[in-house]
């Protein structure tokens, strides 16, 4: 198992959008061999004292927070299908996107604990981080 994911600040006004956007991207990454994508639009996010979600994608008045992610199978396979991903014209940034996708946040991440998904998804084996934390 490996997991992708992001945070992108979406205009309240376009949530349907988003989510229209969600669910043919989730399509896409289908075809590639993405396991598993989840969009979840802001509920419960609160301000912080130093940093926050807002602060991390320069929120403005009027937008929510989206916080998503993606299960792959493994790094390997994420990694060949991002090579095709790359050169798939579905995959070029539309002109209607419902979101400023400079201001996203992302990142690809070794679980070190997964719990609920027996035999759903079967974990790798757990490695050591190839940064480990400082």
């Amino acid at each position: 198992m490996y997991v992708a994911g992001f945070v992108v600040p979406v205009p309240k006004e376009n949530f349907e959008a988003y989510k229209a956007w969600a669910k043919s991207s989730a399509a896409l990454f289908k075809e590639y061999g993405c396991l598993e994508t989840v969009d979840s639009w802001e509920d419960n996010v609160p301000d912080g004292s130093q940093t926050d979600f807002r602060r991390a994608v320069a929120a403005r008045p009027g937008e929510r927070i989206v916080f998503a992610w993606q299960v792959w199978p493994c790094k390997a396979e994420m990694e060949a299908a991002e090579a095709r991903i790359a050169k798939d014209p579905r995959f070029d940034i539309p002109a209607d996107i419902p979101f400023d996708h400079r201001r996203m946040i992302l990142g690809a991440f070794s679980p070190v604990h997964t719990m609920g998904r027996a035999g759903q998804h079967a974990p790798a084996p757990l490695m050591p981080p190839q940064h480990p934390p400082s």
